[in-house]
């Protein structure tokens, strides 16, 4: 994530603060499979009764930068937010939860200890301040005590899953690592990994959750197939699933697959923005299990801009692509017609992330 004309100062700093180094590693690299982090509400809502029915949502809350142009998107050089506007704007993502209403929420770019978000625990933060989110488990993507790039310094970022009911089994299942960087920017660099948890009172329903490289085609394509490979794992097996999250491409289909209105970053800043040859990375995915947004609906809009998720300044121009996806291997799919695409999410003065959330609802069996 860090731009290609900083990565001479990334590696030279990185020397010194490696020369620092004492006690505990400066960067965790995680084992391939180890145990998530578990997190309960303060205050605990138990639900009355287990419906049949629940609400699935994704999204990417962006480290709760709101509308904050930071240094990857181009528009500004932007690294560190104060206290105050992170709980502010984590203020508005809660309060847009609560209306949502979701029984389980899968997000992306969640800080839990980091100094770009100020410190704040987003992860805690959330849910003591969501209506009947109880639970939370939570696996870093990169956990670094000094990240020696751009004042970023302490960083713990990740994937998260919320609900209502406890979760179990928590799994934080690592991803490959970029090949195209040198050993140090490498050893400093994200640590992408799927998430995957049960819900016991869901009848052990699986919730899996992801967020793919933004960056070099070669480690997206494995981590879309380590992602479709963990769900087929769990299809084989007889479990059921609800998964997603931000794949960081494209859906088969799509209209527009580069030159986006957007795109601020030219040569030698971010890789990224153009698509063309990923048209047919989630064709298995797309085959093998059902997604909120179904692949006909999609591919016979006349106007796909409805469905987009992602735009690096949505308030101004508006969302101008579909990143973020829910699929399931419920033998009856999602309930049809009531899949969201919350694009309310930015408007002229309030933008609550570059993504917004995408929504379903799924009938489950009683346990």
């Amino acid at each position: 994530m860090l731009r290609q004309q900083h990565y001479m100062t990334f590696v030279i700093a990185a020397l010194l603060a490696v020369a620092g180094w004492r006690c505990e590693p400066i960067v965790t690299t995680f084992d391939d499979i180890e145990e998530a982090e578990y997190y309960r509400a303060a205050e605990i809502i138990t639900p009355t009764t287990t419906p049949d029915t629940l609400l699935v949502m994704t999204w990417n809350i962006k480290y709760g930068g709101g509308d904050i142009d930071f240094w990857w998107s181009c528009y500004d050089d932007r690294v560190l937010m104060t206290e105050e506007e992170v709980l502010d704007n984590l203020d508005l993502v809660a309060e847009y939860i609560n209306r949502a209403g979701p029984d389980i929420l899968l997000l992306q770019e969640v800080a839990v200890d980091s100094k770009q978000a100020a410190y704040v625990d987003q992860m805690q933060y959330l849910l003591d301040h969501t209506d009947s989110l109880n639970y939370g488990v939570y696996a870093s993507m990169w956990r670094v005590q000094n990240a020696p790039s751009d004042g970023l310094g302490r960083a713990d970022l990740g994937p998260a899953i919320l609900s209502r009911w406890p979760l179990d089994n928590a799994e934080r299942i690592g991803l490959p690592l970029r090949t195209d960087q040198d050993p140090l920017t490498t050893y400093f660099y994200l640590r992408r990994c799927i998430l995957k948890a049960t819900v016991p009172q869901l009848d052990n329903l699986y919730v899996v959750n992801v967020h793919t490289s933004a960056w070099q085609a070669e480690t997206k394509v494995k981590h879309i197939d380590r992602f479709k490979d963990e769900l087929d794992n769990i299809d084989t097996d007889g479990g059921l699933f609800v998964a997603g999250g931000d794949l960081n491409t494209l859906p088969p289909g799509s209209q527009i697959m580069s030159d986006f209105r957007d795109t601020k970053c030219g040569e030698g800043d971010f890789e990224g923005g153009d698509y063309t040859d990923e048209k047919d990375w989630l064709d298995d995915l797309y085959t093998d299990y059902d997604t909120a947004i179904p692949r006909e609906e999609y591919q016979s809009a006349d106007d796909q801009e409805p469905y987009f998720t992602y735009g690096d300044k949505p308030d101004s121009l508006g969302f101008t692509r579909k990143l973020d996806y829910l699929f399931t291997n419920n033998i009856d799919g999602w309930v049809p017609g009531s899949d969201s695409t919350h694009q309310d999410i930015a408007s002229p003065g309030t933008t609550l992330s570059d993504h917004c959330p995408v929504s379903v609802k799924i009938r489950i069996k009683q346990p």
